[in-house]
């Protein structure tokens, strides 16, 4: 019996992703990320965001709106990432681009998003230098794949690892409460988000779930 999967861009993501000893988490949004260039549209990545199915119980405040309103509705993107469950997101290279360029939009939308709310101190740099360090020398090839595990046990840690053809995967573990936190924004942050899609398709599942209680 073949993993049933869903297509984002012609990348398939499985509907279930099991990272370390938890449980398995389910796919409840997909997306990409991408950018308009005289009117062409260019695809850098595909995300798949995986969640343990025990987030609708933290979300019950919002039970009974549409998926549109979820999608505008920050605060409900806040709950989603401050709630105790399992987070995972998978991330696959549509078109690739040295690990150093990623390496710089991630410090810059972490470090922009800290300075803004005065939270950028000498801790939080350097394990944002030290998370840039370990993309710098990677290469993110087609297809290469790039996830995050945020577990619910600890709000102040994420796993982060890179696989792509030909190479031994490599992780880092972020202990960065304030860093670890931006990311999630950064992925998951409502229409502050770094994919729309990704944003309105998560809206729509969770709308639907939590329709069903």
């Amino acid at each position: 019996m073949g993993t049933e999967v869903v297509k984002v861009d012609e990348i398939p993501f499985p509907l279930q992703v099991t990272p370390s000893t938890t449980k398995p988490l389910s796919l409840l949004g997909h997306g990409i990320t991408d950018i308009e260039i005289h009117f062409l549209q260019i695809k850098f990545t595909a995300i798949g965001v995986y969640m343990d199915s025990e987030i609708v119980t933290y979300l019950q405040q919002w039970k009974g709106k549409k998926c549109t309103d979820l999608a505008e509705d920050d605060d409900f993107f806040e709950a989603i990432i401050s709630a105790p469950v399992d987070k995972f997101l998978r991330i696959v290279v549509i078109k690739e681009i040295k690990g150093s360029q990623y390496g710089v939009q991630l410090e810059s939308a972490v470090r922009d998003r800290l300075a803004a709310d005065d939270r950028y101190e000498d801790e939080e740099e350097a394990a944002l230098e030290e998370l840039i360090e370990f993309f710098q020398p990677k290469y993110f090839k087609k297809d290469s794949i790039l996830t995050y595990y945020f577990p619910a046990g600890s709000s102040a840690s994420a796993e982060i690892a890179f696989t792509t053809e030909g190479k031994e995967e490599s992780k880092i573990k972020v202990e960065n409460a304030n860093v670890v936190e931006t990311i999630k924004k950064w992925y998951l942050g409502g229409t502050r988000g770094v994919s729309q899609t990704t944003i309105s398709s998560l809206a729509n599942t969770l709308a639907a779930e939590l329709s069903k209680e």
